[in-house]
């Protein structure tokens, strides 16, 4: 696996994602299960016809998420941000600097979620969550592509939260996934698109301690051209208890993927439910309502 990963990193974007596009279908072609969560998520979301609209677009989306990844990990930074074509809401960054409050960068599964913080990095430090991996392959991957000099990373326990918090603390940026499953104890079910999903409520915290909360994305470009970064200020104030305030990182997620659906990871078992939790509000005793693992 090492060696493929530094093939793909020679290859011109253009046609990773070409082969990405392939292999995503693949995957898509050869898993029930895959398939099966792609279908129900998109459906659940955007009704049966869009779902049926956008399906191939996130089927290719999701095979050129994990074949551009190599491209950015194993690239120099410098190398790594050339593929940023374009970057809207840069002023909104700016002036959330300037504030000296510290920010909270939001970024959903949503588009080249990697690309996002790799940009920032080259302005000033950012500390971004993550979940190591099991293979130890590809946690000495995800070291090497994310640990930059001003990019630090915070595994997801508690001595990555009191990195995140250090971080605010100082005036500096962090960024996570809100719309990653956490574990037992680290999340509420709370409505995704309707439905119950186990929400992190970590987000909701960050968002009390006075930083400003920024939602980003990349999306990718047409035929290999780049990503466009995007950057944008929650349509409503991020406000209330700590349920309500995941609640409503849970309807900016929505509304940002809405913008690009064909750019979701769609396949992601949102609305898994975690070993130990209870089962959500309405599940049925079968197992196959809201939450079913």
């Amino acid at each position: 696996m090492r060696l493929l990963f530094r093939l793909l990193s020679l290859l011109p974007l253009s046609l990773i994602h070409r082969l990405g596009a392939i292999a995503g279908a693949v995957a898509y072609l050869a898993s029930p299960t895959y398939r099966r969560h792609l279908r129900a998520n998109m459906a659940l979301a955007l009704g049966e016809r869009e779902a049926a609209r956008w399906r191939w677009a996130a089927v290719a989306a999701a095979g050129r998420m994990a074949l551009e990844l190599p491209r950015i990990w194993l690239r120099t930074l410098d190398e790594a941000v050339t593929m940023v074509a374009e970057v809207r809401g840069q002023e909104l960054v700016d002036a959330a600097r300037a504030s000296g409050r510290g920010i909270v960068f939001l970024t959903p599964h949503l588009g080249c979620f990697e690309i996002t913080a790799q940009y920032l990095a080259t302005q000033a430090p950012i500390t971004v969550l993550y979940r190591p991996p099991r293979q130890a392959w590809l946690q000495e991957m995800i070291e090497r592509g994310r640990q930059r000099a001003s990019l630090h990373l915070a595994p997801a326990d508690l001595s990555g939260v009191r990195g995140l918090l250090k971080a605010l603390k100082k005036g500096e940026a962090i960024g996570l996934l809100p719309d990653q499953a956490p574990k037992m104890g680290e999340g509420r079910w709370l409505p995704f698109f309707g439905r119950p999903a186990y929400t992190m409520t970590l987000a909701g915290r960050l968002s009390e301690t006075g930083a400003t909360v920024l939602l980003t994305w990349g999306e990718r470009l047409p035929g290999g051209a780049g990503y466009r970064i995007h950057f944008s200020a929650p349509t409503a104030p991020i406000e209330g208890d700590l349920e309500q305030r995941a609640a409503a990182i849970n309807r900016e997620v929505e509304a940002l993927i809405r913008q690009c659906p064909g750019q979701y990871l769609w396949g992601y078992n949102r609305y898994k439910r975690p070993k130990g939790v209870e089962a959500p509000p309405l599940a049925t005793e079968a197992g196959n309502g809201p939450g079913a693992a």
